[in-house]
């Protein structure tokens, strides 16, 4: 008989990079216009309904990465909502007939702002480091054009870092497009397949994909 899934205590005062591919790896069958209207649409709700704060979302083109924290330790309740709610609106738009993602939410706990920072840049550069823009603001179907005034912001989002202050923004968009070596994307990948995000040996941090941007 297969394992079930571990149980999961949510830590309500950290947050957690959260990721869901579509099934089989294929396209969400639908454009990604659609696609990002459905989704924060639907965090828009978690947000208020479940009390998740939302600090980044980025939508790629077969799964998405968010980083949230659940202060009520609901975070379960609120993604099995989400996923739910999009599958069946994509399973509409599309005529999809079998379900939309392959398998449930992965989770990685982001114990301090060190491994923070390495997500929410890992989050931010996926775009990129895909080849579907040159410079991490340039992505639309990203919460950080609307942090940055160049869009309407679909979802409340947790401001970090000062997005409005033309010295921070500058900042942290050299930061964020600050390109990584492969070996160093590669640990920060790894580490967030973890419930816990580390890394193999502390000695292995990555060393140019900075973290303090400053």
């Amino acid at each position: 008989m297969p394992m079930g899934r571990k149980n999961f205590n949510c830590d309500p005062e950290m947050p957690y990079h959260i990721t869901a591919r579509c099934i089989n790896k294929e396209w969400f069958s639908a454009s990604s216009k659609d696609v990002w209207s459905i989704m924060t649409t639907h965090l828009y709700f978690i947000s208020f309904a479940y009390n998740i704060r939302i600090h980044a979302f980025v939508l790629m083109t077969n799964h998405f990465h968010l980083i949230a924290q659940a202060p009520d330790a609901n975070l379960s309740e609120a993604m099995r909502f989400f996923m739910s709610e999009c599958g069946r609106d994509l399973r509409q738009l599309s005529n999809r007939i079998n379900c939309t993602f392959g398998t449930r939410f992965h989770r990685s706990r982001l114990g301090n702002p060190h491994y923070y920072f390495h997500a929410y840049k890992y989050l931010y550069r996926n775009p990129v480091e895909a080849g579907l823009c040159t410079r991490v603001e340039d992505y639309p179907y990203s919460t950080l054009p609307g942090l940055l005034g160049k869009s309407k912001i679909e979802v409340p989002i947790i401001d970090d870092f000062n997005w409005s202050s033309a010295e921070s923004r500058f900042r942290s968009l050299e930061w964020l497009n600050l390109h990584p070596q492969r070996d160093d994307w590669e640990k920060v990948k790894k580490g967030l397949r973890r419930s816990e995000f580390r890394f193999a040996r502390e000695n292995s941090k990555p060393s140019h994909l900075e973290t303090n941007r400053l």
